[in-house]
């Protein structure tokens, strides 16, 4: 029962592996392909759905490790997918006056690349048992340069967004009202953005350190 069990866990990550780095290279190509034909201001309109299909079936990681599916902290899993999905709803979704920065465009190229490289490691872990040398360097290196143009795009968006938000009063409550409460989306923005000045460099070292553990393991390998 034990290896029917771990069977069914390998075929379904795998298959949870592949569709979203499927996701995510759409998202990647209809990025380029924009950016070359027609201009930044266009790329979110041609990324907007896979992009949103691929972000929130990130949902599935924090549930995978609440379940023991896979190693990964739900700590450090929940505050990387939460952010994005707080930028992929709630700010470029909301606020369609955003949505021609440049910005768009270092944020969804930096978010795929990052996301085809990880997506098929695991996919190839789990199909086969390992992936290529290469290709686990790529996994644990490649967020040295992603990473910082990844949040300095996240940022520099939600900095943007600001003035619609506060002007625009989205997804604010304000008394009286019958549940006696009030909830101001504008300052709520605020926090998360000052969450990013201690929360960026933790997360950085964070990655720093699994890559070390994880390139020092294949070398004694």
């Amino acid at each position: 029962m034990a290896g029917f069990l771990s069977f069914v866990r390998r075929v379904y990550l795998t298959l949870y592996n592949w569709i979203v780095f499927a996701g995510w290279a759409q998202v990647l190509y209809f990025a380029i392909r924009t950016l070359k034909e027609t201009g930044h201001e266009n790329v979110y309109d041609a990324i907007e759905k896979p992009l949103q299909l691929a972000q929130t079936a990130a949902v599935l990681e924090i549930l995978h490790g609440l379940v023991g599916l896979v190693r990964s902290p739900v700590s450090a899993t929940l505050p990387q997918i939460g952010s994005r999905l707080f930028l992929t709803w709630g700010i470029l979704y909301s606020f369609p006056e955003v949505r021609s920065h440049f910005l768009v465009t270092s944020l969804v190229i930096s978010w795929s690349i990052t996301e085809i490289i990880r997506y098929s490691f695991f996919g190839l872990k789990e199909a086969l048992g390992f992936a290529p040398s290469w290709h686990l360097w790529l996994r644990y290196s490649s967020f040295l340069l992603l990473y910082p143009t990844g949040i300095t795009s996240e940022v520099g968006l939600i900095y943007l967004a600001l003035p619609h938000i506060k002007s625009s009063e989205m997804y604010s409550v304000r008394m009286p009202n019958i549940l006696n409460f009030s909830f101001d989306y504008f300052y709520a923005t605020i926090i998360v953005l000052a969450i990013y000045v201690p929360g960026s460099p933790h997360m950085y070292r964070y990655m720093l350190g699994q890559r070390k553990s994880a390139l020092s393991k294949s070398k004694r390998e």
